[in-house]
């Protein structure tokens, strides 16, 4: 589990003479701000996952998600510091294979390609209840059109892309800026109502929401802005990656955590009462605040999102894939095949690999693979706060990179907060995930180890080594 990463320089690529494939850097870091928010895609967080919390902690809710972004903060960092150190397109896996060791690397690979191959179809099916309002669609066609137009795009030059996801964005920022609006304009109770800690309960009683409460929605509110980390799966396409990968990150955290939040505290002082703020259909409270076309035009903008969404989603995956198989992780015809770069310079065959497939996961039902995707991506996250708290061990300690404040108390909270949320997973999940887990270390036992020399050579770009 030790078994630690070499130098690039004398890792040997396979008798290969021919140097490795490298993604081109395109982007700063507005581009790479504009692509990284589009995944978190606050918009659809807000009409998706927030009515959730609204359904169990009330007005405790917009609390609720504050304390959860100050906990991403220390998720931020280690992602900052990390991704400086190690700019790669393998995001995670690479940083945790140089800090912990390439079988820890590996593992968060596999718990990675869990996320990447399950979390983009999920959201897309959610396309068709936004469209409702004026075509109705099946979802799982939905989705799969969603998925291959995600996957068409991802075909194209990484620049354009920035582009067509930043204009989604500005609709998206568009519709939770109506909303916020909409809410303090139609206020029933003041700021003092976002620590009164009410929800509506049976019979038309209003319950208090407990401490404990607010701890277990933190399950949920620690991921609400989670995507701020696929700024680490662009760093070989980003400009200066030592200095702007922490920025595109720590940015993204503080915008789409400002986007969300706002219209949270809007909605929790507009709502005409409890009982309509714990049911959290915003959509009804839009247009009880203004009329049946706002209402249209925001589930039109939240639809938009998820198309967003699925665009950088498609574009991040294809990239974790790539680096894959340019790190010689399977065996050569598929690292061959997938290291493919077209013509406009993106990973052609690795973004088929994740679009296609992706398309047809929409026909299948989830429930069991979503409770998996949760797991995996806390454990995930647990890996990179222990990278991170071993990021200051032998050279690495005087590489030039970003360097998180409160080191190593940060990675440390970081640990014990998500090993708590681990143990709150249901068994079901648990065990499944750990079954894939272990049916990775025996491919990693006897495939990747005894072919060491040749195999899971974790590199970085060359005009990105110090």
């Amino acid at each position: 589990m030790t078994d630690t990463l070499r130098p690039v320089e004398t890792a040997v690529l396979d008798g290969s003479s021919d140097a490795p494939q490298k993604l081109k850097r395109s982007i700063g870091v507005v581009g790479g701000t504009l692509l990284t928010l589009s995944c978190v895609t606050p918009a659809s967080t807000l009409f998706v996952v927030v009515p959730d919390l609204f359904g169990s902690l009330g007005t405790a809710t917009a609390l609720t998600i504050a304390i959860g972004s100050l906990l991403c903060i220390a998720v931020a960092f280690c992602y900052s510091e990390l991704g400086t150190l190690i700019p790669s397109a393998g995001g995670e896996y690479a940083m945790v294979s140089t800090m912990a060791g390439r079988l820890a690397g590996w593992l968060v690979f596999v718990l990675s390609l869990l996320v990447v191959m399950i979390v983009p179809p999920v959201i897309a099916m959610g396309t068709a209840d936004y469209l409702a309002p004026i075509v109705h669609l099946d979802p799982a066609m939905t989705g799969a059109g969603v998925m291959l137009l995600a996957t068409l795009a991802g075909l194209l030059d990484l620049r354009a892309n920035a582009w067509i996801t930043g204009v989604f964005l500005v609709l998206e920022v568009i519709a939770a800026g109506v909303v916020a609006m909409l809410g303090f304009t139609h206020g029933h109770r003041g700021l003092g109502s976002l620590t009164s800690m009410q929800v509506a309960g049976g019979n038309g009683h209003t319950d208090t929401v407990t401490a404990m409460l607010v701890i277990s929605g933190l399950a949920i509110a620690l991921f609400v802005t989670q995507g701020f980390s696929t700024a680490v799966y662009l760093s070989e396409e980003l400009e200066h990656p030592r200095r702007n990968v922490a920025r595109t990150v720590l940015a993204t955290l503080a915008i789409s955590t400002v986007i969300i939040l706002v219209p949270v505290v809007a909605i929790t002082m507009g709502a005409s009462d409890i009982k309509e703020l714990t049911g959290g259909d915003i959509s009804t409270m839009v247009t009880a605040w203004s009329n049946s076309a706002v209402g249209t035009f925001v589930s039109l903008c939240v639809a938009l999102a998820i198309i967003n969404a699925g665009i950088v989603m498609v574009i991040q995956n294809s990239r974790v894939l790539f680096a894959s198989a340019r790190d010689k992780a399977w065996p050569e015809p598929v690292n061959n095949v997938f290291s493919k770069l077209g013509r406009f310079g993106s990973p052609w065959v690795a973004t088929l690999a994740v679009g296609v497939p992706g398309a047809l996961l929409c026909f299948v039902n989830l429930d069991t693979l979503y409770g998996v995707t949760g797991v995996s991506v806390t454990g995930m996250y647990l890996l990179v706060a222990v990278a991170a708290l071993l990021a200051r061990r032998g050279h690495h300690k005087h590489t030039p990179a970003w360097r998180m404040p409160l080191w190593p108390v940060m990675p440390v909270l970081l640990i014990v907060v998500l090993a708590d949320i681990l143990t709150q997973q249901e068994t079901t999940y648990l065990l499944w995930t750990g079954g894939i887990t272990a049916v990775a270390t025996l491919y990693w036992v006897f495939y990747l180890r005894p072919r060491g020399e040749t195999r899971w050579l974790v590199s970085i770009p060359e005009d990105a080594q110090p």
